[in-house]
């Protein structure tokens, strides 16, 4: 039976608000990697330099999140996510108004990745430390779908704000929406700790080995971390890879720009995420993932080396592709939710976000560096670049079926 008639009209509202308040945050996240050729160009970059740039965002979330959303189990949820959504709007306002080069673009990149560690899996934790079963799930699948949204608008709002007024007005709105999220949060967030929090030992905040003695949650832990690692590599290089397929082979009048065919992308894989992780619950998780798994390792050894075959083409995998890789997203990270011990709830979610951010963190370095190296070689160095992301999650799925299997 539905455990929807418990929850009272408050509880319901609060989450709402939550997922609003998350996509807020979220909403100017990918102003980067949508604008990466403008500011290719515009800070003469490497390819392995813009790889950092949007790859440093991963690793200071790495380094923020283990103590952050493990707090989560010790202080009230608004305390950290207060301090995440400020981290953030610091951030997007900064790169509007001080971002000049690399290195200012780097350390204000890191505070974007830190911030995102206070929002992203606490966020998540107060909307699912007031559900259990199927329920939680299908809060955790809105509360993905919500992120996801405003990561997917993000790529079109920023090529708009970059088209109307200039690159720096887009994280201008990101500033401002994650001001906006600020007080949302501190609003209609409980102001107490959780239930369970009595039962943490307060010496083991760091202590992540009862996390690594759960078999079941590494397992979709593991498949999390090259989930991510892909999604990170192609969100970060879609657009520059699609510039680059237009200048080569000239798109239709009709064809949208290169941010719009991302956002597009992304809202398509929304769609599927949402639909994956119901199917993953008839039919079985497994087998949703070892579908999406499979069809993202195709189509990342087909993508690149269709450049200056047809933009049309170029496009159409780009987003297929997308939807590959979002389909097990929400069913990866609700079997995580569903598999952790209530008592190490955020410290499972912790360590899930660690481990995949790594992933993201990797991933589009390593499509930069595989530009770099081919140099003057386009077809050969994103046929590489993206090609490569096909061994990553292949062995990545070995991983998942192995742990679950012992």
């Amino acid at each position: 039976m539905s455990e929807t008639p418990t929850l009272s009209r408050e509880s319901r509202r609060c989450i709402r608000a939550i997922v609003a308040a998350q996509m807020l945050v979220q909403i100017g996240a990918f102003s980067l990697p949508a604008l990466l050729p403008t500011y290719i160009a515009a800070w003469s970059l490497s390819k392995t330099e813009a790889g950092w740039l949007v790859g440093i965002f991963f690793a200071a979330y790495v380094v923020a999140v283990p103590v952050l959303v493990s707090l989560t189990d010790r202080v009230p949820t608004r305390y950290v996510y207060a301090a995440g959504a400020g981290l953030t709007a610091v951030s997007h306002l900064g790169f509007a108004f001080l971002a000049d080069g690399f290195w200012s673009a780097l350390i204000l990149r890191a505070l974007a990745g830190m911030g995102w560690a206070g929002a992203y899996m606490p966020g998540l934790k107060a909307i699912a430390d007031t559900l259990e079963g199927n329920e939680q799930s299908r809060a955790v699948s809105m509360h993905a779908a919500g992120v996801g949204i405003a990561g997917a608008s993000s790529f079109g709002i920023a090529g708009l704000f970059a088209a109307w007024v200039s690159p720096s007005a887009a994280f201008l709105f990101g500033g401002i929406a994650a001001l906006i999220a600020f007080v949302i949060a501190w609003a209609v967030m409980p102001r107490t700790t959780p239930k369970h929090a009595a039962a943490a030992d307060p010496r083991a905040l760091l202590d992540f080995r009862p996390v690594f003695r759960n078999r079941p949650a590494m397992a979709w832990i593991a498949g999390y971390t090259v989930h991510t690692w892909e999604m990170a590599a192609l969100r970060a290089w879609g657009v520059a890879f699609l510039t680059a397929a237009a200048a080569q082979a000239a798109p239709s009048s009709w064809l949208p720009a290169p941010t719009v065919l991302l956002s597009i992308a992304n809202f398509v894989g929304i769609a599927v995420s949402v639909s994956g992780n119901e199917l993953a619950q008839r039919y079985g998780r497994m087998r949703v993932v070892s579908l999406a798994f499979g069809a993202a390792a195709l189509f990342a050894l087909a993508t690149g080396w269709t450049l200056g075959t047809s933009m049309l083409l170029s496009a159409t995998l780009i987003i297929v592709w997308m939807a590959a890789i979002f389909i097990d997203s929400a069913a990866l990270t609700a079997g995580t939710v569903q598999a952790a011990d209530p008592k190490l709830r955020g410290a499972t979610m912790g360590l899930h976000s660690m481990c995949g951010y790594a992933g993201g963190f990797i991933g589009p370095l390593g499509v930069g560096f595989a530009l770099d190296i081919c140099g003057n070689n386009a077809l050969l160095g994103w046929g590489i670049g993206f090609g490569h992301l096909a061994i990553v999650t292949l062995l990545g799925f070995m991983v998942l079926r192995q742990l679950r299997l012992n």
